[in-house]
């Protein structure tokens, strides 16, 4: 037996109904705060176009841990405008959640104006982390580093 063109619509639209119905719920966002420790050692010569350092940092507060990275950054003419890109890789527990995962870094500065966005690599999250999305900001006052991590989990695990 033939179906019809609407029938065969009808019966495709049914089945992603279906399917749709029993997909989970976007998880929701948490936030996990506190103050981290960084040394950024450089690789390269002061006077080299583009720098290259190592980043290590300790974390405390909800997200508890230490992480290493990568940075490459670069000054120009103008005083107050550079740009950097780096990536750490994160080892601790997320508000008791163990595992790991990778934040990648993208920051400008235009005559002094900066612009820092810091985001979890996709299907980064390992043990516990897995499925971890999110981004993170961060602020330094008075010489002290502080972040706020926006991020979000499946549920159950």
């Amino acid at each position: 037996m033939r179906r019809s063109g609407a029938a065969a619509v009808l019966g495709v639209l049914s089945g992603m109904v279906s399917q749709a119905a029993f997909a989970q719920a976007p998880p929701a966002t948490s936030h996990a705060t506190g103050t981290f420790e960084v040394k950024i050692t450089p690789q390269t010569p002061k006077e080299a176009p583009v720098s290259r350092s190592t980043i290590d940092k300790t974390f405390q507060g909800d997200l508890k841990g230490t992480s290493q990275g990568e940075m490459l950054g670069v000054f120009t003419p103008v005083k107050g405008s550079a740009g950097y890109v780096a990536i750490e890789r994160v080892s601790g527990t997320l508000q008791g959640r163990r595992g790991t995962f990778l934040l990648q870094h993208s920051g400008t500065m235009t005559r002094g104006a900066q612009q820092l966005s810091i985001t979890v690599v996709p299907d980064s999250g390992t043990d516990q982390l897995t499925g971890l999305t999110g981004s993170m900001t961060i602020k330094i006052t008075d010489g002290k580093h502080s972040y706020d991590f926006a991020y979000s989990l499946p549920s159950g695990g």
